[in-house]
């Protein structure tokens, strides 16, 4: 009679043959990646969003490094050099608007102030303004949103009606009717500080519909989904629903939308400055030097140029940089 064989050890051989295969041509077990990792790879594979992320990183280092790179290239953007500008005309002397290797992109018309340390302390005003708003209309927005879309009925529609107010309402002429009342001292701020503070809150509070009716539409779409349906028939509360399920699927729309709103605040900052209700100087700002050189565009052309340029690059950056964030998070959405 003969013995039984061994039917676990007959099992086994398959499977150590298919690790000796596997072994043998260097192939490696799949392995899952998050949501945050595709993006990701997709937006490496998308080479004007970054080149547009490395100029807004550039920007953020040059307006937190503005003190330490003015010291460097030895200028002030509150010194005088009136030995440059002609006496006659009140323009600088030389080429290009005293374009040289000390002052790399000239001199300012009558005072003479450096206008390399001005653009980069402009940067600090503009930066500042255009992402700190941002958060205060992402933030409104966002629990405005969510909980009109979540709730709706009453609470629907009385932030509805709200946001379409705030939408048919004329922001820049509130904007500059509000400066021109608002004192000097407020907060315990001072001068150019509260004008800053006002421009942040103004600008995020009107801008907050924007970003509520994309999540206000989302929030509409995700609350009837199987998998709250499933939280709910577990005994989900309200709270829960909102923070564990619906929250961590509306940050992608979140983050779009907000590289997409910050060049935006500045171009808002930039026109505010432009029409005086801005930061007061002697101040940086780049809509302010724009404002200054509407006066000499045709005997000192750069001075408007360099500003200007500044703004193009810095919106051009922000906007390409949101278009493939968009696209890495979104690839099923067309632009």
């Amino acid at each position: 009679m003969t013995a039984p064989l061994h039917e676990p050890a007959a099992e086994a051989a398959p499977s150590a043959v298919d690790e000796a295969t596997v072994a043998a041509t260097g192939a490696t077990a799949v392995q899952g990646r998050s949501l945050g990792r595709i993006a990701w790879e997709r937006l490496k594979r998308d080479k004007l969003a970054l080149t547009g992320g490395v100029v807004v990183l550039v920007l953020i280092l040059v307006a937190v490094l503005a003190p330490v790179i003015a010291h460097l290239v030895g200028q002030d953007p509150e010194t005088h050099h009136e030995d440059l500008i002609d006496p006659l005309f009140g323009t600088p002397t030389g080429s290009l608007g005293g374009i040289s290797g000390e002052h790399l992109f000239g001199v300012e018309p009558v005072n003479g102030r450096d206008i390399f340390a001005r653009i980069v302390y402009g940067a600090q005003i503009s930066l500042l303004v255009g992402f700190l708003s941002a958060v205060v209309a992402v933030v409104i927005g966002t629990v405005l949103g969510v909980l009109a879309g979540f709730f709706g009925g009453w609470v629907d529609a009385v932030i509805s009606r709200i946001m379409d107010g705030l939408l048919a309402f004329p922001q820049l002429l509130f904007i500059i009717a509000l400066v021109s009342v608002m004192p000097d001292r407020l907060l315990g701020l001072t001068g150019t500080s509260v004008r800053v503070l006002l421009m942040i809150v103004v600008i995020g509070f009107f801008g907050w519909p924007y970003i509520g009716r994309v999540v206000r539409g989302q929030t509409l779409s995700l609350r009837e989904r199987e998998y709250v349906d499933a939280a709910r028939s577990l005994g989900a509360g309200r709270f829960y629903i909102l923070f564990k399920e619906l929250l961590p699927n509306l940050v992608a729309p979140i983050i779009v939308y907000t590289t997409m709103m910050i060049p935006t605040n500045i171009l808002t900052e930039a026109a505010l400055s432009f029409l005086g209700v801005g930061v007061k100087p002697p101040t940086a700002s780049w809509g302010q030097m724009l404002s200054s050189a509407i006066d000499y565009y045709d005997s000192d052309p750069m001075y408007m140029v360099v500003p200007g340029v500044a703004i193009f690059i810095t919106v051009l950056a922000f906007n390409l940089f949101g278009d493939g964030v968009r696209d890495a998070l979104d690839p099923k959405g067309s632009r």
